[in-house]
């Protein structure tokens, strides 16, 4: 079993660094999936049990110069990683302006992702390489099974969002009132945010929004444009989501299951994240 790969791209460097950022913020431990084409951060708590789940996939040909890696056999060509995703943001933070990024699965003494960054030093030619290793555990075959791509349920509605950073500072505002967030969209573009407490109910409205297309159109034929599908969740679960957006996504959509589950669709460059919340019971 090994990896290496190799950043020599400064533009690149730091687009792995802003994921890496992201990443740690959405999740304090996750898992790294190293295929020959893909790397994935999953995150794999169970719905069922209000945990959260995230898969986040990058194209590894857009990111690195080199990238050698052998899986566990020839038969299952992957690697499976866990790994605190902070002390892997807190290793690429050293990478600004680097003239090159290494990155390496070791053994010292106990597994290691082990991050090398060559910097050029301003009075000279010279440069000079700082390393660091970041303990992981290797994942055995027989739990692979728990971190696949999760299958994603027909929508009711999908709906693009509006500029994250003003549904941020909506549910940021939200949350001083309520721990319970209700989101409400339609096939008419329109999405309310809304709070309800004993002695208050405060909702934010968007419309014109945009609805994409439903992959299964049986379901649309059904619903009347203007009918709402509404989820309950827990707000601070949307606000994290919502933090951890450090680039601005070409494309954000809200799936919503009526009363069951809300996955968010992100496209951000090269980079395509789902992100699943479930719904309060």
């Amino acid at each position: 079993m090994k990896f290496r790969a190799k950043i020599v791209d400064l533009a690149c460097l730091n687009h792995f660094t802003r994921v890496s950022n992201m990443i740690a913020k959405l999740a304090k431990t996750c898992s790294l999936r190293i295929s020959p084409e893909k790397l994935n951060f999953i995150l794999s708590d169970k719905l069922a049990s209000g945990g959260v789940s995230m898969w986040c996939e990058l194209e590894q040909e857009n990111f690195f110069s080199e990238f050698q890696m052998e899986g566990v056999s020839a038969e299952n060509n992957e690697i499976y990683l866990e790994l605190t995703s902070e002390n892997l943001s807190r290793a690429l933070k050293t990478a600004q302006n680097a003239r090159a990024l290494k990155i390496k699965l070791t053994n010292k003494h106990f597994p290691c992702l082990t991050v090398s960054v060559e910097l050029q030093l301003s009075s000279s030619s010279s440069c000079r390489i700082v390393t660091h290793d970041i303990p992981i555990k290797v994942i055995p075959r027989r739990l692979w099974k728990d971190l696949q791509e999760p299958s994603i349920p027909d929508a009711d509605v999908s709906i693009y969002l509006p500029a994250l950073k003003t549904m941020k500072s909506v549910v940021e505002k939200m949350k001083n009132i309520s721990s319970e967030l209700v989101i409400e969209a339609n096939l008419n573009g329109e999405l309310n945010l809304k709070i309800e407490t004993e002695l208050v109910c405060v909702t934010t409205h968007f419309k014109d929004l945009g609805n994409p297309l439903l992959p299964s159109e049986s379901i649309s034929q059904n619903r009347h444009p203007e009918d709402m599908t509404t989820v309950h969740i827990d707000i601070r679960k949307l606000l994290q989501f919502l933090a951890g957006q450090q680039v601005t996504p070409s494309k954000a959509v809200c799936n919503i299951v009526h009363h069951r589950t809300v996955h968010f669709d992100l496209l951000l460059e090269d980079i395509s994240l789902q992100y699943f919340i479930p719904a309060l019971s």
